[in-house]
């Protein structure tokens, strides 16, 4: 994929290194000369300029990216990137770093945002997963379709040890996506056995969470 990034910070060069090493293509579009650095993240293209600005959007081929990422330290200028992107360039994906978790709702499809990451509720949501043990924990979510990226670990007392995924009965709107298992992932299928400790990842609408936790016995 090429990838744009708006805000060449320490986050985005962060987010460009990772994506380089996947193999994608980056551009990096930084407005503040001090932070201009290509020799930080070489492999990427970097634009000097203000990507809330349509002509360095358009001087930078913007509409030839497929995803841009607004990565800046302000939620104003993120929002702004997010809605030029999507509305005169059509950038077929936006994600948008939310610095703020009071300003969460505002990213939305409205403001061309199809995904939000908001780094303190994903700190938060990191940290209960590192304590919780058999309680269902919200890591992230999607904003286009309204679902969550849900995990829930199964303590060593499970009494699903053993059984195989089939006989899991989960509600509609929830699908079983993902087993972690150590240092193993695993794509679940029917006859999959379950075991204690394994990490199990969900999809699944907000309204639905209490009911995967009841099919998991909690």
């Amino acid at each position: 994929m090429r990838v744009a990034i708006a805000g060449a910070g320490a986050v985005g060069r962060s987010i460009a290194a990772e994506l380089i090493d996947g193999r994608h293509q980056v551009m990096l579009i930084e407005r503040e000369a001090d932070q201009f650095e290509p020799h930080t993240v070489e492999q990427a293209d970097w634009v000097l300029g203000d990507a809330c600005e349509v002509s360095i959007l358009e001087e930078s081929g913007i509409e030839q990216c497929d995803v841009v990422i607004a990565a800046t330290g302000d939620d104003k200028a993120n929002l702004v990137v997010s809605l030029l992107a999507k509305t005169e360039f059509a950038v077929r994906r936006v994600v948008a770093r939310v610095n703020n978790p009071a300003n969460e709702w505002l990213f939305t499809d409205a403001w061309g945002v199809d995904v939000a990451v908001s780094t303190p509720r994903m700190l938060a949501a990191m940290v209960e997963e590192a304590v919780s043990v058999g309680d269902l924990v919200r890591l992230m979510t999607f904003r286009q379709s309204n679902a969550n990226l849900v995990e829930l670990t199964l303590p060593e007392e499970t009494p699903l040890a053993g059984k195989p995924v089939s006989e899991l009965s989960l509600p509609r709107d929830a699908a079983l996506v993902t087993i972690l298992r150590g240092d193993r992932v695993i794509v679940p299928q029917p006859e999959d056995p379950l075991e204690p400790g394994d990490e199990l990842l969900f999809v699944a609408t907000a309204d639905v969470e209490p009911e995967i936790r009841t099919a998991l016995g909690y």
